[in-house]
């Protein structure tokens, strides 16, 4: 025991002549607001420079780089360079181009020298219902310590350097080289150990892949399994929505974790290296620090931490294009088929709420065991549906 506490007592003696702790402290250089859209995705303003048009950017942990959307880069009369560079998504696989050496002007702060690829976003545009004109990953992560405060929606950048965490919360320490991997408990049928991807872009909780959940016998025999489809970068995905047990990140246990498993035809999820996708519905209950210079990324657990879990079932996802909202996809056997809603449905009201609002349309769709009433059109012909919001939970965990 004696020599357990010579240990601990010279310990931060020892540390302090690593070069890690010779830098200078981190400054404070600039705080700003964010949005939060379904699922805790971020989302900020900036602009690039030279244009004065001012653009949505999603916060993405999951992202290795920056991009811009290819409808953003042809209204700026942009001229994208081709490269041998790759790209994975959910939906497939493709090369991209490039605008290179621009500058990302958001509140107070102006990067410059950044390479940002083309994608096409409209897809992301039509989920959230706002334009999505870029995604900011790693190619600026890499360069602050980002302050990420779910209770008050804003994000502060600090400078590279040494900087003292807050007393509460967890320091994680993971694997970052232009993504962050963390080390997770996951208890269903069986437990087990395994890594995944720490993904601040993802609007939900977790992701396994089928051959993970099939090698693992991860899932619990008798778990009941519903049908659903996700946007992701490549387009919609037809996924398994169930709900595993358990979920331990640090000291952090969450218990009835809704989770989605799929056939990861292009392996984003990094399959056997990886376990699957952490995403943003779960991160978003902490307040987190981003430090990238460090490899380390710090959890506080907010006001959002004990929020229930989205365990409806409606098999019904709403999409916004061309002003319109319609329905994008309806699940087999979902209470949404049973109603008899059709894709391509234009829906008029949810609830007897007119306002064409995106986001509260999908936020009443979520609440689990209510009816919901759509009015949609279809045809030139106005039609009503009523039907019951199913709980997963219920029927899931046995």
């Amino acid at each position: 025991m004696k020599k357990l506490i010579v240990i601990l007592f010279f310990l931060p003696f020892l540390r302090a002549f690593s070069q890690e702790q010779i830098l200078e402290p981190s400054r404070f250089i600039t705080r700003f607001g964010f949005s939060q859209f379904t699922g805790g995705v971020i989302v900020f303003r900036g602009q690039v420079e030279p244009f004065s048009d001012t653009l949505n950017f999603i916060l993405d942990t999951g992202s290795g780089g920056i991009s811009l959307d290819s409808a953003t880069v042809q209204h700026f009369g942009l001229i994208p360079q081709p490269s041998n560079q790759i790209i994975r998504g959910i939906g497939g696989i493709r090369k991209v181009s490039f605008v290179h050496n621009r500058k990302l002007k958001i509140p107070g702060l102006t990067i410059d020298s950044l390479n940002f690829h083309i994608n096409d976003y409209s897809i992301l545009s039509a989920v959230y219902g706002h334009r999505i004109d870029g995604i900011v990953g790693y190619s600026v992560l890499s360069r602050y310590i980002i302050r990420v405060n779910y209770d008050s929606n804003y994000l502060e950048f600090w400078t590279k350097g040494d900087l003292d965490y807050p007393r509460d919360g967890y320091l994680l320490r993971p694997a970052i080289h232009s993504l962050p991997i963390q080390d997770l408990k996951v208890r269903d049928g069986r437990t087990l150990y395994s890594r995944f991807l720490f993904d601040m872009g993802a609007g939900l909780n977790m992701i396994f892949s089928w051959d993970f959940v099939k090698d693992s016998s991860l899932l619990h025999r008798k778990r009941q399994l519903y049908s659903k489809q996700v946007e992701g970068m490549g387009g919609p995905v037809d996924m398994t929505l169930t709900v595993v047990r358990e979920v331990k990140l640090g000291p952090y246990k969450f218990k009835k974790v809704p989770v989605y498993v799929f056939e990861d035809v292009y392996n984003i999820t990094s399959y056997p290296s990886l376990g699957g996708i952490l995403g943003s519905d779960l991160l978003r209950r902490f307040n987190v620090i981003l430090n990238y210079p460090r490899k380390e990324i710090h959890l506080m657990p907010n006001s959002h931490y004990f929020d229930p879990f989205d365990y409806s079932y409606s098999g019904i996802e709403l999409y916004k294009i061309n002003g319109l909202i319609v329905v994008g996809d309806v699940a087999e056997g979902s209470p949404a088929e049973k109603a008899g809603v059709l894709v391509d449905d234009v829906v008029i009201a949810v609830n007897n709420n007119f306002s064409q609002d995106l986001q509260q349309y999908k936020a009443s769709i979520q609440s689990t065991g209510s009816r919901l009433k759509l009015i949609v059109q279809r045809n030139g012909e106005l039609k009503s549906f009523d039907f019951r919001v199913k709980n997963i939970l219920r029927r899931s965990i046995h």
